[in-house]
Protein backbone atom coordinates (compact mmCIF):
# COMPACT_ATOMS: atom_id res chain seq x y z
CA UNK A 1 0.00 0.00 0.00
CA UNK A 2 1.22 3.55 -0.79
CA UNK A 3 2.56 5.57 2.33
CA UNK A 4 -0.39 8.63 1.41
CA UNK A 5 -2.75 5.61 1.39
CA UNK A 6 -1.18 3.92 4.57
CA UNK A 7 -1.54 7.54 6.34
CA UNK A 8 -5.30 8.10 5.41
CA UNK A 9 -5.96 4.42 6.76
CA UNK A 10 -4.19 4.48 10.28
CA UNK A 11 -6.08 7.87 10.55
CA UNK A 12 -9.44 6.53 10.12
CA UNK A 13 -8.63 4.24 12.23
CA UNK A 14 -7.21 6.09 15.13
CA UNK A 15 -3.65 4.78 14.71
CA UNK A 16 -2.05 7.70 13.59
CA UNK A 17 -2.09 11.37 15.26
CA UNK A 18 -0.08 14.55 14.03
CA UNK A 19 2.57 14.57 17.11
CA UNK A 20 3.04 10.27 16.87
CA UNK A 21 6.55 9.23 15.82
CA UNK A 22 5.40 7.92 12.48
CA UNK A 23 3.57 10.96 11.76
CA UNK A 24 6.68 13.08 12.26
CA UNK A 25 8.86 10.63 10.18
CA UNK A 26 6.46 10.29 7.36
CA UNK A 27 3.36 12.72 7.54
CA UNK A 28 3.34 14.59 4.04
CA UNK A 29 4.02 18.58 3.81
CA UNK A 30 2.61 20.61 2.24
CA UNK A 31 3.17 24.41 1.53
CA UNK A 32 0.80 27.41 1.31
CA UNK A 33 1.10 30.64 -0.45
CA UNK A 34 -1.40 33.26 0.96
CA UNK A 35 -2.74 36.57 1.06
CA UNK A 36 -2.34 38.50 4.24
CA UNK A 37 -6.23 39.25 4.68
CA UNK A 38 -8.13 38.52 7.74
CA UNK A 39 -9.80 35.43 6.38
CA UNK A 40 -6.60 33.79 5.14
CA UNK A 41 -5.08 34.69 8.53
CA UNK A 42 -8.14 32.88 10.57
CA UNK A 43 -7.87 29.61 8.29
CA UNK A 44 -4.08 29.26 10.02
CA UNK A 45 -5.38 29.33 13.04
CA UNK A 46 -7.49 26.28 12.01
CA UNK A 47 -5.22 24.79 10.69
CA UNK A 48 -4.24 22.43 13.41
CA UNK A 49 -7.59 20.78 12.91
CA UNK A 50 -6.67 19.69 9.98
CA UNK A 51 -3.49 18.16 11.00
CA UNK A 52 -4.98 16.16 13.45
CA UNK A 53 -7.84 14.81 11.48
CA UNK A 54 -5.44 13.81 8.72
CA UNK A 55 -1.74 13.77 10.04
CA UNK A 56 -1.10 16.60 7.17
CA UNK A 57 1.77 18.98 8.06
CA UNK A 58 0.98 22.25 6.77
CA UNK A 59 3.56 25.27 6.03
CA UNK A 60 2.30 28.76 5.38
CA UNK A 61 3.99 31.62 3.21
CA UNK A 62 1.53 34.74 3.84
CA UNK A 63 2.65 37.75 1.46
CA UNK A 64 0.90 41.14 0.96
CA UNK A 65 -1.14 41.09 -1.83
CA UNK A 66 1.15 42.55 -4.74
CA UNK A 67 4.18 40.41 -3.63
CA UNK A 68 1.79 37.62 -3.41
CA UNK A 69 0.77 37.40 -7.04
CA UNK A 70 4.56 38.61 -7.90
CA UNK A 71 5.85 35.41 -6.13
CA UNK A 72 3.07 33.16 -7.46
CA UNK A 73 3.19 34.09 -10.49
CA UNK A 74 7.05 33.77 -10.92
CA UNK A 75 7.00 30.28 -9.72
CA UNK A 76 3.85 29.05 -11.76
CA UNK A 77 5.48 30.33 -14.91
CA UNK A 78 8.71 28.78 -14.66
CA UNK A 79 7.80 25.83 -12.40
CA UNK A 80 9.60 26.43 -9.16
CA UNK A 81 7.43 24.05 -7.59
CA UNK A 82 7.82 26.35 -3.99
CA UNK A 83 4.08 25.86 -3.20
CA UNK A 84 1.79 23.03 -3.36
CA UNK A 85 -1.30 25.00 -3.01
CA UNK A 86 -1.48 28.80 -4.35
CA UNK A 87 -4.42 31.59 -3.38
CA UNK A 88 -5.14 33.16 -6.72
CA UNK A 89 -8.79 34.44 -7.69
CA UNK A 90 -11.12 34.56 -10.97
CA UNK A 91 -8.01 36.53 -13.29
CA UNK A 92 -5.57 33.59 -13.16
CA UNK A 93 -7.37 30.29 -12.69
CA UNK A 94 -8.97 30.22 -16.03
CA UNK A 95 -5.91 31.78 -17.88
CA UNK A 96 -3.64 29.03 -15.77
CA UNK A 97 -6.08 25.98 -15.85
CA UNK A 98 -5.75 26.43 -20.28
CA UNK A 99 -2.04 26.12 -19.90
CA UNK A 100 -2.05 23.75 -17.69
CA UNK A 101 -0.36 24.85 -14.90
CA UNK A 102 -2.73 24.06 -12.68
CA UNK A 103 -4.48 20.53 -11.43
CA UNK A 104 -7.84 19.93 -12.40
CA UNK A 105 -10.21 20.50 -9.20
CA UNK A 106 -12.61 17.37 -11.57
CA UNK A 107 -12.72 15.02 -8.80
CA UNK A 108 -13.68 16.23 -5.38
CA UNK A 109 -16.11 14.28 -2.87
CA UNK A 110 -19.46 13.77 -3.85
CA UNK A 111 -19.87 15.42 0.42
CA UNK A 112 -17.76 18.56 -0.92
CA UNK A 113 -20.92 19.59 -3.21
CA UNK A 114 -19.44 21.34 -5.92
CA UNK A 115 -22.65 22.57 -7.04
CA UNK A 116 -23.13 24.34 -3.88
CA UNK A 117 -20.44 26.78 -5.16
CA UNK A 118 -22.29 30.19 -5.69
CA UNK A 119 -22.66 30.15 -10.12
CA UNK A 120 -20.58 33.38 -10.32
CA UNK A 121 -17.78 32.19 -8.60
CA UNK A 122 -17.72 28.84 -10.29
CA UNK A 123 -17.91 30.25 -13.68
CA UNK A 124 -15.30 33.02 -13.18
CA UNK A 125 -12.71 29.99 -11.76
CA UNK A 126 -13.20 27.63 -14.27
CA UNK A 127 -11.84 27.33 -18.00
CA UNK A 128 -14.28 25.19 -20.06
CA UNK A 129 -16.49 23.63 -17.51
CA UNK A 130 -13.28 22.76 -15.58
CA UNK A 131 -12.96 23.92 -11.94
CA UNK A 132 -9.48 25.16 -11.40
CA UNK A 133 -9.36 26.31 -7.83
CA UNK A 134 -12.18 26.48 -4.96
CA UNK A 135 -13.42 30.01 -4.11
CA UNK A 136 -12.00 29.77 0.18
CA UNK A 137 -14.32 32.96 0.01
CA UNK A 138 -16.27 35.50 -2.94
CA UNK A 139 -16.76 39.26 -2.55
CA UNK A 140 -18.32 42.43 -4.58
CA UNK A 141 -17.55 45.60 -3.93
CA UNK A 142 -20.07 47.79 -1.73
CA UNK A 143 -20.55 50.99 0.71
CA UNK A 144 -19.56 50.86 4.01
CA UNK A 145 -20.42 53.49 6.29
CA UNK A 146 -20.31 55.04 9.88
CA UNK A 147 -24.07 55.69 10.77
CA UNK A 148 -23.12 58.52 13.32
CA UNK A 149 -21.37 60.42 10.94
CA UNK A 150 -23.82 60.33 8.15
CA UNK A 151 -27.16 61.33 10.86
CA UNK A 152 -24.32 63.87 12.36
CA UNK A 153 -24.34 65.53 9.05
CA UNK A 154 -28.48 65.47 8.12
CA UNK A 155 -28.03 62.74 5.56
CA UNK A 156 -29.70 59.68 4.67
CA UNK A 157 -27.59 57.12 2.31
CA UNK A 158 -29.87 55.85 -0.21
CA UNK A 159 -29.88 52.14 -0.97
CA UNK A 160 -27.88 52.64 -3.98
CA UNK A 161 -26.72 56.25 -4.29
CA UNK A 162 -24.75 58.20 -6.76
CA UNK A 163 -21.22 59.48 -6.61
CA UNK A 164 -22.41 62.75 -6.78
CA UNK A 165 -23.88 62.20 -3.28
CA UNK A 166 -21.08 59.86 -1.99
CA UNK A 167 -18.56 63.51 -2.56
CA UNK A 168 -20.78 65.52 -0.94
CA UNK A 169 -21.67 62.99 1.93
CA UNK A 170 -17.64 62.87 2.47
CA UNK A 171 -17.45 65.96 2.79
CA UNK A 172 -19.75 66.70 5.09
CA UNK A 173 -18.34 64.24 7.20
CA UNK A 174 -14.82 65.37 6.87
CA UNK A 175 -13.33 66.74 10.06
CA UNK A 176 -9.76 67.65 9.72
CA UNK A 177 -9.40 68.67 13.18
CA UNK A 178 -10.30 64.74 14.76
CA UNK A 179 -8.80 63.08 11.66
CA UNK A 180 -11.67 61.96 10.36
CA UNK A 181 -11.32 61.33 6.47
CA UNK A 182 -14.75 61.86 4.63
CA UNK A 183 -13.92 58.64 2.33
CA UNK A 184 -10.95 56.34 2.33
CA UNK A 185 -10.38 54.90 -1.36
CA UNK A 186 -7.25 52.78 -2.46
CA UNK A 187 -5.08 54.38 -4.39
CA UNK A 188 -1.88 52.07 -4.09
CA UNK A 189 -0.25 51.17 -7.27
CA UNK A 190 -0.79 47.44 -8.20
CA UNK A 191 -3.53 46.03 -10.62
CA UNK A 192 -5.59 44.09 -8.44
CA UNK A 193 -4.95 46.94 -5.53
CA UNK A 194 -5.80 51.06 -6.73
CA UNK A 195 -5.98 49.64 -10.24
CA UNK A 196 -8.70 47.62 -9.83
CA UNK A 197 -10.68 50.09 -7.88
CA UNK A 198 -10.20 53.09 -10.44
CA UNK A 199 -11.31 50.28 -13.26
CA UNK A 200 -14.47 49.81 -12.13
CA UNK A 201 -14.90 53.88 -10.91
CA UNK A 202 -14.61 54.41 -14.77
CA UNK A 203 -16.91 51.60 -15.66
CA UNK A 204 -19.08 53.13 -13.26
CA UNK A 205 -18.49 56.82 -15.31
CA UNK A 206 -19.05 55.21 -18.82
CA UNK A 207 -15.57 54.60 -19.33
CA UNK A 208 -14.19 51.55 -20.89
CA UNK A 209 -10.36 50.91 -20.88
CA UNK A 210 -10.41 49.14 -24.48
CA UNK A 211 -12.96 49.56 -26.99
CA UNK A 212 -13.96 46.55 -29.58
CA UNK A 213 -11.34 46.63 -31.66
CA UNK A 214 -8.62 46.43 -28.61
CA UNK A 215 -7.89 50.01 -29.12
CA UNK A 216 -7.34 51.62 -25.61
CA UNK A 217 -9.28 54.49 -24.42
CA UNK A 218 -7.67 56.40 -21.88
CA UNK A 219 -7.41 59.07 -23.52
CA UNK A 220 -11.44 59.50 -24.07
CA UNK A 221 -13.21 62.27 -22.29
CA UNK A 222 -14.82 59.64 -19.88
CA UNK A 223 -11.51 58.48 -18.32
CA UNK A 224 -10.72 62.15 -17.60
CA UNK A 225 -13.71 63.11 -15.90
CA UNK A 226 -13.40 59.61 -13.94
CA UNK A 227 -9.48 60.20 -12.10
CA UNK A 228 -10.48 64.03 -11.82
CA UNK A 229 -13.88 63.53 -9.71
CA UNK A 230 -11.75 61.05 -7.86
CA UNK A 231 -8.73 62.88 -6.99
CA UNK A 232 -10.58 66.17 -6.32
CA UNK A 233 -13.05 63.79 -4.07
CA UNK A 234 -10.31 62.26 -2.07
CA UNK A 235 -8.33 65.95 -1.76
CA UNK A 236 -11.58 67.30 -0.37
CA UNK A 237 -12.17 64.43 1.99
CA UNK A 238 -9.85 61.57 1.85
CA UNK A 239 -6.58 60.92 3.94
CA UNK A 240 -2.82 61.96 3.49
CA UNK A 241 -0.81 59.77 1.62
CA UNK A 242 -4.04 57.88 0.42
CA UNK A 243 -1.73 57.41 -2.89
CA UNK A 244 -0.51 54.47 -0.73
CA UNK A 245 -3.32 52.69 0.44
CA UNK A 246 -4.58 49.66 -0.53
CA UNK A 247 -7.22 47.42 0.96
CA UNK A 248 -5.57 46.70 4.41
CA UNK A 249 -4.42 50.03 5.05
CA UNK A 250 -7.69 51.62 4.79
CA UNK A 251 -9.13 48.96 6.41
CA UNK A 252 -6.86 49.33 9.59
CA UNK A 253 -8.34 53.42 9.17
CA UNK A 254 -11.51 52.38 9.14
CA UNK A 255 -11.27 50.33 12.43
CA UNK A 256 -10.21 53.18 14.08
CA UNK A 257 -12.79 55.36 13.11
CA UNK A 258 -11.12 57.51 10.48
CA UNK A 259 -13.32 57.05 7.57
CA UNK A 260 -16.50 58.28 7.01
CA UNK A 261 -17.11 55.94 4.23
CA UNK A 262 -14.96 52.53 2.56
CA UNK A 263 -16.09 51.15 -0.69
CA UNK A 264 -14.26 48.36 -1.14
CA UNK A 265 -14.92 44.59 -1.10
CA UNK A 266 -17.74 43.11 0.77
CA UNK A 267 -15.78 40.47 2.52
CA UNK A 268 -14.89 43.85 4.41
CA UNK A 269 -17.72 43.60 6.18
CA UNK A 270 -16.68 41.22 8.71
CA UNK A 271 -14.21 43.03 9.88
CA UNK A 272 -15.45 46.72 10.43
CA UNK A 273 -18.44 45.24 12.70
CA UNK A 274 -16.53 43.10 14.63
CA UNK A 275 -16.07 45.02 18.26
CA UNK A 276 -12.52 42.72 18.85
CA UNK A 277 -11.49 44.66 15.75
CA UNK A 278 -13.13 47.64 15.15
CA UNK A 279 -13.57 50.94 17.13
CA UNK A 280 -16.94 51.79 15.19
CA UNK A 281 -18.10 48.21 15.24
CA UNK A 282 -21.82 49.46 16.28
CA UNK A 283 -22.18 51.97 13.83
CA UNK A 284 -21.64 50.61 10.14
CA UNK A 285 -24.15 50.72 7.76
CA UNK A 286 -24.33 49.48 4.25
CA UNK A 287 -25.03 50.28 0.67
CA UNK A 288 -24.79 49.22 -3.06
CA UNK A 289 -21.41 50.65 -5.12
CA UNK A 290 -22.03 54.54 -6.53
CA UNK A 291 -22.91 54.61 -10.44
CA UNK A 292 -22.48 58.07 -12.08
CA UNK A 293 -25.51 59.82 -12.37
CA UNK A 294 -27.80 58.86 -15.60
CA UNK A 295 -25.07 56.15 -15.93
CA UNK A 296 -26.40 52.47 -15.67
CA UNK A 297 -23.41 50.40 -14.18
CA UNK A 298 -22.17 50.61 -10.36
CA UNK A 299 -18.62 50.20 -9.31
CA UNK A 300 -19.04 47.07 -8.10
CA UNK A 301 -16.28 43.98 -9.17
CA UNK A 302 -16.61 40.40 -9.01
CA UNK A 303 -13.55 38.24 -6.91
CA UNK A 304 -12.77 35.46 -5.31
CA UNK A 305 -9.88 34.24 -3.27
CA UNK A 306 -9.30 30.26 -4.07
CA UNK A 307 -6.63 27.50 -3.38
CA UNK A 308 -5.30 26.35 -6.27
CA UNK A 309 -2.95 22.93 -6.37
CA UNK A 310 0.11 23.87 -9.71
CA UNK A 311 0.54 21.39 -11.62
CA UNK A 312 3.72 18.88 -10.82
CA UNK A 313 3.02 19.05 -7.19
CA UNK A 314 4.41 16.31 -5.36
CA UNK A 315 2.11 16.94 -2.50
CA UNK A 316 -1.42 16.37 -5.09
CA UNK A 317 -3.12 14.09 -2.85
CA UNK A 318 -3.05 16.41 0.54
CA UNK A 319 -3.01 19.39 -1.04
CA UNK A 320 -6.72 18.22 -2.67
CA UNK A 321 -7.28 17.44 0.82
CA UNK A 322 -6.59 20.23 2.53
CA UNK A 323 -8.65 22.20 0.00
CA UNK A 324 -11.83 20.21 0.44
CA UNK A 325 -10.90 21.05 4.07
CA UNK A 326 -11.22 24.92 3.52
CA UNK A 327 -13.48 25.44 1.42
CA UNK A 328 -16.11 23.06 2.67
CA UNK A 329 -19.74 23.83 4.52
CA UNK A 330 -17.79 21.79 7.50
CA UNK A 331 -15.33 24.76 7.58
CA UNK A 332 -17.43 27.13 7.62
CA UNK A 333 -19.76 25.79 10.31
CA UNK A 334 -16.25 25.38 12.52
CA UNK A 335 -15.52 29.21 12.28
CA UNK A 336 -19.42 29.58 12.97
CA UNK A 337 -18.97 27.60 15.94
CA UNK A 338 -16.26 29.42 17.64
CA UNK A 339 -16.17 32.86 16.14
CA UNK A 340 -19.69 33.41 14.91
CA UNK A 341 -21.81 33.59 11.60
CA UNK A 342 -21.01 36.57 11.17
CA UNK A 343 -17.00 36.19 10.69
CA UNK A 344 -17.52 32.88 7.99
CA UNK A 345 -15.68 33.28 4.76
CA UNK A 346 -18.78 34.79 3.01
CA UNK A 347 -19.68 34.86 -1.02
CA UNK A 348 -18.92 31.50 -2.21
CA UNK A 349 -21.38 28.63 -1.52
CA UNK A 350 -25.33 28.81 -2.01
CA UNK A 351 -26.22 26.82 1.33
CA UNK A 352 -24.78 29.84 3.74
CA UNK A 353 -27.43 32.16 2.42
CA UNK A 354 -30.15 29.83 2.84
CA UNK A 355 -28.74 29.25 6.72
CA UNK A 356 -31.12 31.25 8.83
CA UNK A 357 -28.22 31.98 11.13
CA UNK A 358 -26.45 33.71 8.25
CA UNK A 359 -29.47 35.70 6.92
CA UNK A 360 -29.64 37.49 10.57
CA UNK A 361 -26.71 39.19 9.89
CA UNK A 362 -26.85 42.66 9.26
CA UNK A 363 -24.11 42.68 5.47
CA UNK A 364 -25.46 39.06 4.33
CA UNK A 365 -27.96 40.37 1.83
CA UNK A 366 -26.22 43.49 0.65
CA UNK A 367 -23.06 41.07 -0.31
CA UNK A 368 -24.94 38.66 -2.04
CA UNK A 369 -26.89 41.43 -3.40
CA UNK A 370 -23.77 43.36 -4.77
CA UNK A 371 -22.50 39.71 -6.06
CA UNK A 372 -25.57 39.18 -8.07
CA UNK A 373 -25.13 42.44 -9.50
CA UNK A 374 -22.16 42.06 -10.98
CA UNK A 375 -22.25 41.03 -14.44
CA UNK A 376 -18.50 40.27 -16.03
CA UNK A 377 -19.95 39.10 -19.43
CA UNK A 378 -21.37 43.13 -19.24
CA UNK A 379 -18.90 45.55 -17.35
CA UNK A 380 -19.12 48.57 -19.69
CA UNK A 381 -21.62 50.64 -20.75
CA UNK A 382 -20.07 50.35 -24.26
CA UNK A 383 -18.59 47.11 -25.58
CA UNK A 384 -15.25 45.43 -24.96
CA UNK A 385 -13.84 42.23 -26.10
CA UNK A 386 -13.47 40.96 -22.63
CA UNK A 387 -14.94 39.22 -20.04
CA UNK A 388 -13.79 40.85 -16.16
CA UNK A 389 -15.16 43.83 -14.31
CA UNK A 390 -11.90 44.86 -12.64
CA UNK A 391 -9.53 43.45 -14.99
CA UNK A 392 -9.47 41.69 -18.60
CA UNK A 393 -8.96 38.36 -18.66
CA UNK A 394 -5.96 38.37 -21.19
CA UNK A 395 -2.47 36.85 -19.97
CA UNK A 396 -0.83 40.47 -20.59
CA UNK A 397 -3.02 42.27 -18.21
CA UNK A 398 -1.80 42.00 -15.12
CA UNK A 399 1.78 43.27 -16.12
CA UNK A 400 0.02 46.21 -18.66
CA UNK A 401 -2.56 47.27 -16.16
CA UNK A 402 0.07 47.18 -13.25
CA UNK A 403 2.35 49.73 -15.40
CA UNK A 404 -0.97 51.68 -15.64
CA UNK A 405 -1.59 52.18 -12.19
CA UNK A 406 1.85 52.87 -10.86
CA UNK A 407 0.89 56.21 -13.46
CA UNK A 408 -1.96 56.90 -11.57
CA UNK A 409 -0.74 56.72 -8.33
CA UNK A 410 2.02 59.15 -9.32
CA UNK A 411 -0.93 61.44 -10.60
CA UNK A 412 -2.74 60.80 -6.87
CA UNK A 413 0.51 61.96 -5.28
CA UNK A 414 1.35 65.35 -6.99
CA UNK A 415 3.88 63.89 -8.84
CA UNK A 416 1.99 64.62 -12.50
CA UNK A 417 -1.01 65.71 -13.74
CA UNK A 418 -3.90 63.14 -14.69
CA UNK A 419 -3.37 64.00 -17.98
CA UNK A 420 0.42 63.21 -17.55
CA UNK A 421 -0.95 59.86 -16.33
CA UNK A 422 -3.59 59.18 -18.86
CA UNK A 423 -1.09 59.68 -21.88
CA UNK A 424 1.42 57.59 -20.39
CA UNK A 425 -1.26 54.79 -19.50
CA UNK A 426 -2.35 54.83 -23.13
CA UNK A 427 1.23 54.81 -24.45
CA UNK A 428 1.51 51.59 -21.99
CA UNK A 429 -1.23 49.57 -23.22
CA UNK A 430 -0.69 50.23 -26.68
CA UNK A 431 2.72 49.33 -26.76
CA UNK A 432 1.76 45.89 -24.96
CA UNK A 433 -1.09 45.42 -26.75
CA UNK A 434 -0.02 46.04 -30.47
CA UNK A 435 3.04 43.76 -29.46
CA UNK A 436 0.82 40.75 -28.22
CA UNK A 437 -0.87 40.99 -31.39
CA UNK A 438 -4.59 42.02 -30.51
Amino acid sequence: MPIKNALRAATALGLLTATGAFAESHSPTITIATVNNGDMIRMQGYTDTFTEQTGINVEWVTLEENVLRQRVTTDITTKGGQFDITTIGMYEAPIWGANGWLVPLDDLSAEYDVDDILPAMRSGLSHDGTLYAAPFYGESSMIMYRTDLMEAAGLEMPDAPTWEFIREAAAAMTDRDADINGICLRGKAGWGEGGAFINTMANSFGARPVNENWEPQLDSEAWAETLTFFTEMMAESGPTGYATNGFNENLSLFQQGKCGMWIDATVAASFVTNPNDSEVADSVGFALAPNKDGVDKKANWLWAWALAIPAGTAQEDAAKQFIEWATSKDYIELVAENEGWANVPPGARTSLYETAEYQEVPFAQKTLDSINAADPNNPTVEPVPYTGIQFAAIPEWAGMWGQVSQEFSAAYAGQQSIEEALEKGQAIMTEELEAAGY
